[in-house]
């Protein structure tokens, strides 16, 4: 049973994360990374780490996807080129990609191959618990928290720069109308009509 579910949740990782940078429509990226944080939390329960697994989908799958859903939905329905016009990225882009995947599938062949005549690792007692995981993130991969987190802030930076960007485009003209203090758009136009003439 656990190497079933396994096998399902790691199609659903696979899967998930492919469809996030196949499919073109924004809306339904966010919608297969949301398939993708889930299935990620069943192996993190099926490695006994079931406070990763609530956070994985209180934090990640709710709150930030939320975010994502809101600021597809603004910034969407934007065309968008097949290929960047960055001069040999469709070369160069498959070339790495093809490097990491080979150099993943060699650490895990190996680590799996080792692994093969024992019994797996020894689970200590609380192991996944609110302590042990503050601990690792604040002592030992206290680096890799902190550029997580930075990348994290840019990200959502980002999409507030992408956000207004859009909103400026599609007030056409009006969105180019001076404001006063208050952002709000003055009227070029004077406030009283000329005096009619008789």
């Amino acid at each position: 049973m656990i190497q079933v579910c396994f096998f399902f949740g790691a199609i659903g990782c696979l899967g998930g994360a492919i469809a996030v940078i196949a499919l073109r429509n924004p809306f339904y990226s966010v919608l297969a990374l949301i398939v993708h944080l889930i299935s990620l939390a069943g192996l993190f329960l099926l490695l006994q780490g079931e406070f990763l697994a609530a956070a994985q989908i209180v934090v990640y799958a709710g709150a930030v996807m939320v975010l994502y859903v809101f600021v597809a939905a603004y910034v969407g329905n934007v065309d968008e080129p097949l290929w960047e016009p960055i001069p040999g990225q469709r070369f160069i882009a498959p070339a790495l990609g093809i490097a990491l995947f080979v150099e993943l599938a060699i650490a895990i062949t190996g680590s799996g191959l080792k692994a093969i005549d024992t019994h797996g690792p020894t689970v200590e007692l609380g192991f996944g618990s609110p302590t042990a995981i503050g601990k690792l993130l604040l002592e030992r991969f206290l680096i890799a928290f902190e550029a997580a987190s930075l990348l994290l802030l840019i990200a959502a930076v980002g999409a507030v720069v992408l956000a207004g960007r859009h909103g400026g485009e599609a007030g056409g003209d009006g969105a180019r109308q001076p404001k006063d203090g208050f952002g709000v758009a003055r009227d070029a136009s004077p406030a009283t009509s000329p005096p009619e003439t008789t």
